[in-house]
């Protein structure tokens, strides 16, 4: 692996909003909120603060990582819109990442928290509200099984899981995303959705009823010749 030797930005809105920052493949520093409700407000200037607390402007940037979900629509569309935007200003490229993928890393690196089991699968997950979870399984070596899928808890299989989903750490930290984006796969910039969004456009017309039964139109007469 070649490690980057300027500085990388990582932005992540799927699970609250997570800045970091790393330079050299090293972690340098990182910000995050909860609330999943103030992306607008809070993300650039969140992002702003994190190049002034380290003495960076834009300019300086080498590359942008962009965690792509799964996650509620609102939340990732911000975030990826602003990483495109902030590439396009700079002109330096723009890389995507799977939010599990990203928080599964930083479980296997190790910290202040048990890691994986050793010599077993384990399970990713983050809140995808209505009572389901965003997940994915991972093999002993971080690998990646699969697709990330959403169901309802009692779906998962049944081994060792952690994430912001189930109130077990690890979180994601963006700092340590910028700094081991080539450690995961690039997954695209496209959002990762899973589902459909709250609101739809009728699939079928629908017909004036009147008393439960269609209305009948009148015939257009026929014109002469």
């Amino acid at each position: 692996m070649t490690i980057p030797s300027g500085w990388t930005l990582a932005i992540d809105t799927a699970t609250g909003i997570n800045v970091g920052l790393a330079h050299g493949g090293q972690p340098v520093a990182a910000r995050s909120e909860e609330s999943s409700r103030k992306h607008v407000e809070l993300l650039q200037p969140m992002v702003d603060a994190l190049l002034a607390d380290a003495g960076v402007v834009l300019g300086d940037l080498d590359r942008i990582v962009v965690g792509v979900g799964p996650g509620p629509f609102t939340g990732l569309r911000i975030g990826i819109v602003t990483a495109r935007t902030l590439g396009f200003v700079t002109g330096v490229p723009v890389r995507g990442a799977c939010t599990l993928d990203a928080i599964a890393l930083r479980w296997f690196a190790g910290g202040d928290f048990a890691p994986p089991p050793p010599g077993s699968d384990v399970v990713v997950a983050t809140d995808a509200r209505r009572h389901e979870l965003y997940w994915a399984r991972y093999a002993p070596s971080g690998e990646r099984l699969g697709a990330p899928e959403v169901s309802a808890p009692a779906d998962l299989p049944n081994l060792p899981t952690a994430g912001p989903g189930v109130g077990a750490a690890p979180t994601l930290d963006a700092a340590l995303l910028a700094a081991r984006i080539d450690d995961l796969p690039d997954v695209g910039l496209e959002p990762l959705y899973l589902r459909k969004p709250d609101a739809e456009l009728p699939r079928t017309r629908k017909s004036a009823l009147a008393g439960g039964r269609l209305l009948a139109l009148p015939t257009p007469p026929t014109l002469p010749r």
